[in-house]
């Protein structure tokens, strides 16, 4: 008997995901993806993501895996750090370096990033020229949270501007994910992807 699929948690970074945006694809392809509303997406205070995502995890009891993008993988980071309980994997892209110079004011407040292991199973999927995050840190992100490190290639900040609406990759990472943290469950993926 198959168990049921984990709820995919989709959690966005700084002014939430638009429109074409590969997470709102995501959103809209994947029958049990969940879309991780924040309260103030322009002008983020980290305990406060914090709080939302952990409120969100416990809503779906745990059977989730979190996919973040930008700063909103820098929040998980801050959620796995608080011990608040494993859920069964997680799929970051794109790690904002929020300790680099150039951060903007508003996220400021979600340095330093923690560096604490996961718990769970993490893959990280980095960009050779994504201007928020060097590869080189994003492999050092990934090493100190038990991650495996997925190398993207040179293609920005994995975002609509850098033309990831639809991301056939992502989709196959994910898909792949799911498989080997809960591979009893149903396929909770695009009609389209291998599975």
């Amino acid at each position: 008997m198959k168990a049921a699929s984990p709820t995919i948690l989709l959690i966005p970074g700084w002014e939430n995901s638009g429109p074409d945006h590969w997470q709102t694809h995501f959103e809209r392809g994947i029958p049990n993806c969940v879309r991780v509303e924040q309260r103030d997406w322009y002008t983020p205070r980290c305990t406060d993501w914090v709080e939302t995502i952990e409120d969100f995890v416990r809503r779906y009891e745990r059977n989730v895996i979190l996919v973040s993008h930008s700063c909103g993988s820098v929040a998980v980071a801050h959620w796995a750090a608080r011990n608040f309980g494993a859920v069964k994997a997680a799929m970051i892209v794109g790690p904002t370096d929020v300790e680099q110079s150039n951060i903007p004011p508003a996220l400021q407040n979600f340095a330093p990033l923690p560096l604490q292991p996961f718990g769970s199973p993490v893959v990280v999927v980095a960009s050779r020229t994504d201007p928020w995050v060097s590869f080189e840190r994003a492999a050092y992100f990934a090493r100190n949270w038990g991650a495996e490190i997925i190398d993207a290639g040179p293609i920005g900040h994995i975002n609509t501007a850098s033309g990831h609406g639809p991301w056939p990759e992502g989709e196959r990472i994910l898909s792949s994910l799911v498989h080997s943290a809960h591979p009893n469950a149903v396929a909770p993926l695009m009609s389209g992807v291998p599975k």
